[in-house]
């Protein structure tokens, strides 16, 4: 099952004890990174996650506290002995900037793919760099300059029945197979479906992932029903709201209010201001508006199920 860890909190500029907002996404050994800000490598080292499982990078956007940390990453991919390609999904028009802040990186041992997403629709895709059960959805959301958001959503098989296989005398070699959704030939000449060995499907596992944006209400659309929502929240004093309606950010309030209105499961606040040292006091308050919010600090980590 995935394995998420929100390996920064901080917006703007890294601080000692907040390096920038990042996620880390795997699922049975192959992991997504979802923006590179400033230090990343760093962060994810602390938190003991592997960068050579990482095999495709989201960017939500190209400010400098979501992208900066691009050229010291892929460095550091590189000292992995990574050779395989890594693709790189970013919004339309982005891949010429990124690729001029890349040329101080010199010799790559792997080649870069960018993967440039639409900003008038929604849209979806399957990478296989995943496994092929994980589909993307990128949101065009409401920044100051070209910005995404973006949802996860792992489509699982259905659960594998030991004792039906058995009752069937389908020996263990197959499996694997089945659980895969293969129909076999078994050496006695008999097919085994799938379906003649493991239970109904099961719900799919979503998380999302969305910050700097102003709230509107397709974002709670585009999270609806997710496991794990992961929203910014600037600041958790009201009196900022006018202020981030102007810089296109948005206040802890108004995550709570949209994981609400998305029927999320789980909410991990992001993407702290520098200048809030203490995210945590609003948590009391924050709980009345969505009671399953977390405030989350570097390291945040679950296995979804």
């Amino acid at each position: 099952m995935p394995e998420i860890c929100l390996a920064g909190t901080g917006g703007m500029i890294p601080l000692k004890d907040r390096w920038l907002t990042c996620l880390y996404y795997e699922h049975e050994g192959s992991a997504a990174l979802i923006d590179c800000g400033e230090g990343t490598q760093i962060t994810l080292a602390q938190q003991g996650l592997k960068l050579s499982r990482i095999k495709l990078l989201l960017l939500t956007h190209l400010h400098a506290d979501h992208t900066a940390g691009l050229p010291g990453f892929l460095l550091s991919l590189g000292n992995c002995s990574r050779t395989e390609p890594l693709t790189v999904y970013l919004p339309e028009g982005g891949t010429d900037i990124i690729k001029g802040l890349l040329g101080i990186c010199g010799f790559l041992p792997y080649e870069l793919v960018f993967r440039e997403l639409p900003l008038d629709r929604v849209s979806s895709f399957t990478p296989p760099e995943l496994g092929g059960r994980i589909s993307v959805s990128a949101l065009p959301v409401r920044h100051s300059v070209r910005c995404l958001g973006y949802s996860l959503t792992l489509n699982r098989l259905p659960e594998f029945q030991p004792q039906k296989a058995k009752e069937l005398d389908v020996p263990v070699t197959y499996w694997k197979r089945l659980h895969a959704g293969e129909t076999v030939t078994l050496e006695d000449g008999r097919s085994i479906s799938p379906e003649q060995v493991t239970l109904d499907s099961r719900s799919p596992v979503k998380v999302t992932y969305v910050t700097d944006t102003l709230p509107f209400p397709e974002i709670a659309q585009f999270a609806e029903g997710s496991d794990l929502f992961i929203c910014e929240g600037m600041y958790g004093d009201p009196e900022k709201k006018q202020s981030m309606d102007g810089k296109g950010h948005m206040l802890m309030q108004d995550a709570c209010r949209l994981a609400a209105a998305a029927g999320a499961k789980r909410l991990w606040l992001t993407h702290y201001s520098p200048a809030e040292e203490d995210p945590k006091r609003y948590e009391q308050e924050l709980r009345a508006i969505f009671p399953a919010v977390t405030v989350s600090a570097d390291g945040e980590r679950t296995e979804l199920k």
